[in-house]
């Protein structure tokens, strides 16, 4: 079960993917780029994998993806902008393309079935208790450090973005 619905969640991915990829309108092209985040997120959980899919959507599927719809409605693409696209430009990216299925044809080629035994497999690798026992333990200097980091950039934007200080 959980391969199957592995496999619906990767074609969601890839299918919205190829959607972003061809997309006339480049407000459904970012829609579909959101729907593609969600399902790696997806995936990430059937992984078991729950801090990623969680950092997954927080960042690229809820930030990143925002900044991209505020930054398409500031630029205000007309149908008149897509007319004006050269068709060097078209003719580079399908080359482009071309090169990357010859590589991916190329990489499956060498690949030989190898059958992956699964019994042995440690269930509470992708935890976030484990993943905050490791960074509150082990790695507790960097994780403050990085802290202190994202604290002065913060200010520094603060400061930066204020003229009246």
């Amino acid at each position: 079960m959980d391969q199957i619905l592995f496999f619906l969640v990767a074609f969601l991915a890839v299918a919205s993917a190829v959607y972003f990829v061809f997309a006339r309108n480049p407000l459904y092209a970012i829609l579909s780029l959101i729907v593609t985040m969600f399902s790696i997120a997806g995936m990430y959980i059937l992984l078991n994998a729950q801090f990623l899919a969680i950092i997954q959507i927080i960042v690229y599927a809820g930030a990143i993806m925002v900044l991209f719809l505020y930054i398409l409605m500031m630029l205000n693409l007309n149908k008149e902008d897509e007319s004006k696209k050269n068709n060097a430009l078209k003719f580079v990216g399908v080359f482009t393309a071309g090169l990357l299925l010859i590589g991916v044809l190329g990489v499956f080629r060498g690949v030989k079935e190898n059958h992956i035994v699964v019994d042995n497999v440690d269930r509470g690798v992708g935890l976030t208790k484990n993943l905050g026992r490791l960074l509150f333990n082990e790695y507790v200097l960097p994780f403050e450090l990085a802290s202190i980091l994202i604290l002065a950039g913060i200010v520094g934007a603060v400061l930066i973005g204020k003229k009246d200080l």
